[in-house]
This record gives C-alpha cells, structure tokens and sequence, in this order.
C-alpha cells in the first residue's frame, strides 16, 4: 500500500523502544477511556431525544471513531502520501468487518431486524461501490467526487434521522440512565478527544517499535496503520458488546465504513485531489474491502437466519487473517 520510497516513518520521530511500549500501553488506555465516554454519550442522547440507538451509533459514535482515519488521511494526502491515504480507509474498512466485527460477535452473538439488510448494509455496499467506480478507472479521486461523497453522506443521515428505526434486538440494562446535557457534551468531547489521543499513540508506539525491529514499510501500512486507526471501532465495540449495547457496537461497524469513504476520503479528495501510486490498492485491496462488505449480507442469513454468531466471527477472523498473509506477503 506505501511505496518503497516514502514511508510512514515521517509522520513519527524517533523513539526508544521503552517510549514506543509507553506510547502503545497509553494508547490503549485512552483509547478504552475514550469508547466509555462516548459510549455513555451515546446512550443518554439516545435515550433524551427518543432516537434508536443504532442512529447514534452510526452518526455521533461513528464520526468520533473515524477521527483517526480523516486525521491520517489528510495529513497523508497533503504530505505528498495519497497510497497511504486510500491504504488507511480500505485498510480500515476490512479491518473494522473482518476483525473488529469479528471479535465482536466471538464475544456475544448479535440478533439483526429487517431495517439492516434494507437500508444500513445497502448503503455501506452503495458508498463502497461509489469509490471505487471514482477511483478504478482513472486512479484518482477528484475533487468534485469527493463533493458527490460528501453529499450522498449528508443525505443518507438525513434519511436516519427521519426514518430509521432499530434495526438490532437491544437488551436494555440497568445503566441506561439519562444525563444532564452539560455531562453528555463532556463525555462525548473526551471520548472523542481520548479516540483521537490514544489512537495517535499507538500508531507512532506501534510504527516506533516496527521500525526498530526492522519491518517493512508495506508491512507497517497494513498492519499497524490501518489496524492502528480501527483501534477506536473495536474499543468502543468492545465495551458496547459488554454492556449489551448490541445496538450501538454493529451501528458503529457499520456507520464507521460509510464515514470512512464517504466522510473521511470525501473530505480528503476535496482539500487536495488523491492520486493512487500504488496498482496493488486497485487490483487487490478494493476488492477484498467489496467482498468482505458484502459477505456481511448472507452471513446474516446463513447458517442462522438474521442472527451473527461465533462461527460467523470465525470465519470473519480467518478472512482478515488470509488478507493479511496474502497482501505482505
């Protein structure tokens, strides 16, 4: 995903390898910190404004865990890296469904309604295709197509909050209490501000302590980035799965992957242009990020109608895995 020639080692100085194991533990701490409070938010926003929870998790929680990734990838893009820009995204995109989603479910099985496969899967497949119709054909992302990203983003959640309803069995517990508005506001900007944080340090933690064992740049791009920027996604879905916030930790899977190409690289494209250097994102990675998003769909169905378990988190596991393996190596 990153060219030989321009690393990521860039965006980080040098650090001792007991810095980088700091950077990394404290990184994970803020980044559990972070999922907490903007959880918290989420569900007494949900609960004051009536709204269903999944909207939430795929506006508010959503745009908060995608910070990492807008973050890096215009930095990426306006420093003269656009191969790490797209890496990062569909990096991300397989890295939230093929791990984080993964290791979700092995947790605790997720019961789905109607209203996913009508309306929130179909979208993720819309702005996935959307992409990569852009990008295929000319290798670049232009800047009125990044408008167009933007635009269809603004539309689909103005459809959510007007029409969406559940579309996960939630099981309520007993911490759904509503918070004052001054303490919903904090939480949901120190979650926000600890995502952000924590992600930060563990990438230059993680890309610190690669390069001084000697790993590749390639390897870094798809391993540490990409998973390093999706690091948020499993917090928050972690933590919500475990407070049976079932609602919410799918919402935010799914909500972060539209952010994600729509938001974040929309965003991008429209400050500078992105021009793909490196074939291997066109003839490799954009397909592994279609075919895993589409998966989704059948697995839903399949072995067990409208319910993901832990075999499905398996396989999920094991595709990410082979990705992986088959792209480093």
């Amino acid at each position: 995903m990153i060219p030989k020639s321009k690393s990521w080692i860039i965006f980080t100085p040098k650090h001792t390898i007991v810095q980088d194991f700091l950077f990394i533990v404290l990184g994970l701490v803020l980044l559990i910190l972070g999922g907490n409070w903007l959880l918290k938010a989420a569900v007494a926003l949900s609960l004051k404004l009536n709204i269903p929870k999944i909207v939430i998790g795929m506006t508010v929680v959503s745009f908060a865990t995608s910070a990492p990734e807008l973050i890096v990838s215009i930095k990426a893009a306006l420093d003269g890296f656009p191969d790490l820009a797209l890496g990062n995204v569909v990096g991300s995109n397989i890295a939230n469904l093929g791990l984080v989603l993964a290791i979700t479910v092995l947790m605790g099985s997720i019961q789905v309604r109607k209203s996913f496969y009508t309306t929130d899967w179909p979208v993720m497949m819309a702005a996935s295709l959307l992409f990569v119709g852009f990008v295929y054909f000319d290798g670049t992302l232009q800047q009125y197509e990044g408008i167009l990203m933007v635009i269809f983003l603004f539309a689909f959640l103005v459809y959510l909050l007007r029409f969406q309803k559940t579309a996960v069995v939630d099981e309520l517990p007993e911490d759904d209490i509503p918070l004052a508005v001054y303490k919903m506001v904090l939480f949901l900007g120190l979650g926000g501000v600890a995502l952000w944080g924590g992600s930060e340090l563990l990438i230059n933690g993680a890309v610190g302590l690669a390069s001084s064992f000697g790993v590749s740049d390639r390897i870094i791009g798809v391993t540490v980035v990409s998973v390093g920027t999706s690091i948020p996604e499993l917090a928050a879905s972690l933590i919500a799965i475990i407070k049976k916030e079932k609602a919410i930790s799918l919402g935010n899977l799914i909500g972060s992957n539209i952010f994600n190409l729509l938001a974040v690289l929309g965003i991008t494209a429209i400050i500078t242009p992105i021009n793909v250097v490196d074939q291997g994102l066109l003839t490799n990675d954009i397909f592994w990020m279609l075919g895993i998003s589409f998966l989704i769909l059948p697995l839903v169905f399949f072995p067990k109608s409208l319910r993901l378990g832990w075999r499905e988190g398996l396989l999920l596991l094991g595709i990410y895995v082979c990705f992986v393996y088959l792209t480093v190596a």
